[in-house]
């Protein structure tokens, strides 16, 4: 049986908040996720801000055939003692693990160690749904994108972006908010697969962060006024009811198959 690592990216501060208020964490979400795919694998989780042993869990990376780095509300340009730790982490797995699907922070951690650049983004955010992804001809021709259409929309939230990344990186797709939303490049002994957004959490879930969120979200201005959410929240659901289970997380699907492969 294939053993995979997820890597929880959220403070377990956050995480013990989002139990408090009914929601799901990350890692509950993702692991949701995979089982709609796959049983056949054995998961480990790792919280690099908050495990004590994980310099232990470093040592032992090897026995992993594939990592899940997911999201978090963390800022990679805020040089906190947590985000160095999971900084320092994504070094060691990047040395030590395969094959790494790098999800929204995961990204921008894996870009980050392999000399890439992450910045808040000039042109906006997305706030519970990433508008107008566009698959290139590269991603087209990447397994990450097979049987998805060259054009979606779908579950996102992030304020930041990779502006600059990794040498030998290949562009895969991109929307109107971030040049990049899909990318492949390589880092010690990683095949990197990274996306800006989120296709193992569901729209359902985008709108409980929302609410939840609500008076960070406005008072960080991510918002006008609870009337804007409110609508806000409304082409979500919209768009929720016209979303397809199995498009939506064809990127989990087709990274998972890799993996098992």
């Amino acid at each position: 049986m294939k053993k995979i690592l997820i890597v929880e990216g959220n403070l377990k501060e956050e995480n013990q908040s989002f139990t408090e208020g009914g929601i799901k964490t990350h890692t509950e979400s993702l692991k949701d996720s995979i089982s709609y795919f796959t049983n056949d694998l054995e998961i480990d989780v790792v919280n690099p801000s908050s495990d004590k042993n994980i310099s232990e869990v470093a040592k032992g990376l090897e026995k992993f055939d594939g990592m899940i780095w997911g999201g978090s509300s963390l800022n990679i340009y805020n040089d906190t003692v947590e985000i160095r730790r999971q900084i320092e982490f994504m070094r060691s797995c990047q040395n030590k693990i395969k094959k790494i699907l790098a999800i929204c922070w995961g990204l921008q951690v894996a870009a980050t160690v392999a000399g890439g650049q992450v910045k808040r983004c000039m042109t906006g955010s997305h706030r519970g749904i990433a508008h107008d992804i566009e698959i290139n001809s590269n991603g087209l021709q990447h397994p990450i994108y097979k049987n998805k259409n060259e054009t979606f929309n779908t579950p996102a939230f992030n304020f930041d972006e990779v502006v600059k990344l990794p040498k030998n990186s290949i562009l895969l797709a991109s929307n109107p908010i971030n040049k990049v939303m899909g990318v492949n490049f390589k880092s010690g002994v990683s095949d990197i697969w990274g996306i800006q957004y989120h296709p193992e959490i569901t729209y359902d879930k985008m709108i409980s962060l929302i609410h939840f969120r609500k008076d960070r979200l406005l008072n960080n201005k991510a918002f006008v006024d609870e009337q804007e959410i409110n609508n806000h929240v409304s082409m979500i659901a919209e768009e929720n009811k016209k979303s397809n289970k199995d498009l939506r997380m064809r990127e989990l699907e087709n990274w998972l198959n890799y993996l098992l492969k």
